[in-house]
């Protein structure tokens, strides 16, 4: 599935004779984190059960959230099982689990499905914020070298980041997203870009050397469409307790809502 100067997809996704079992070798282009410490970016994880979930349902999905359990590192292979437990005239029921060997890395629930006929519209609307090349390009992680980080451009708003220790007053930061190679926009490459809710956290608190984890990650799909840059914007909707909530609408470049997303976040020091 090549179109024009795109190449298929982001992450290495395999069928197997099993036809509801899929396998991601886990290398370090889908990774995060230090070469001794490295481990597969979890909007990745939920990318690949999304595409699971589509090829093996043959249904657009409609909702899914991923439960992290677990880190999965590499060379290791992620096993995506598929199991559907309900599958009506336009609506599916699934969930995958994945796992690396007896280890349950992720499971992820949703349904698939399109009613045809069905009413469109949009009341959500995307900010009034500088295009792409008028923003200043960014880096939120740390270079740890050919990984996950070096196949994605970030670009914000001049002085979005705030760099002078004050916290955020709305708890929102707005984000420019593409990948460097070219992949064709979908319901996967939504998940991957939903996970950057946890990096509003810092700048909300106005703590450069703050940093959290995923519980969870949820993606409600409206409407994908062709673009290339995608606009996260993230709002941190509360923090209490070590643990924080934060949300996201992705658009395209024309201002079209192709999703919503969720998360639930542990959050920690840089230290820890």
């Amino acid at each position: 599935m090549r179109n024009g100067g795109m190449t298929h997809r982001f992450f290495d996704l395999r069928g197997s004779h099993n036809p509801h079992r899929w396998n991601l070798p886990l290398t370090p282009s889908i990774c995060v984190g230090p070469p001794e410490a490295m481990f597969m970016y979890g909007g990745v994880g939920l990318a690949a059960s999304i595409e699971a979930l589509e090829r093996t349902c043959e249904r657009p999905v409609v909702w899914a959230t991923a439960q992290y359990l677990s880190f999965a590192r590499p060379p290791s292979v992620l096993d995506l099982d598929v199991r559907i437990f309900y599958k009506g005239r336009h609506t599916t029921q699934a969930r995958v689990s994945g796992h690396v060997g007896e280890s349950e890395i992720i499971t992820v629930s949703a349904a698939l499905g399109a009613r045809p006929g069905g009413a469109a519209h949009q009341w959500a609307q995307m900010p009034d914020v500088p295009r792409p090349d008028d923003c200043e390009r960014v880096q939120l992680w740390p270079d740890h070298g050919d990984n996950y980080n070096r196949r994605v451009e970030l670009r914000m708003p001049k002085g979005a980041l705030r760099r002078d220790g004050t916290p955020s007053p709305d708890g929102r930061l707005a984000l420019w997203a593409r990948t460097v190679e070219e992949y064709e926009m979908s319901a996967s490459m939504l998940a991957i870009f939903a996970d950057y809710v946890p990096s509003a956290i810092g700048p909300a608190l106005g703590e450069a050397n703050s940093g959290s984890s995923s519980l969870d990650n949820t993606l409600r799909v409206r409407k994908v469409v062709p673009t290339r840059w995608v606009f996260c914007d993230i709002t941190v909707t509360g923090l209490n307790a070590g643990f924080a909530h934060g949300d996201m609408r992705l658009f395209s470049e024309s201002g079209e809502l192709m999703a919503t997303a969720s998360q639930s976040m542990v959050v920690r020091s840089r230290s820890e």
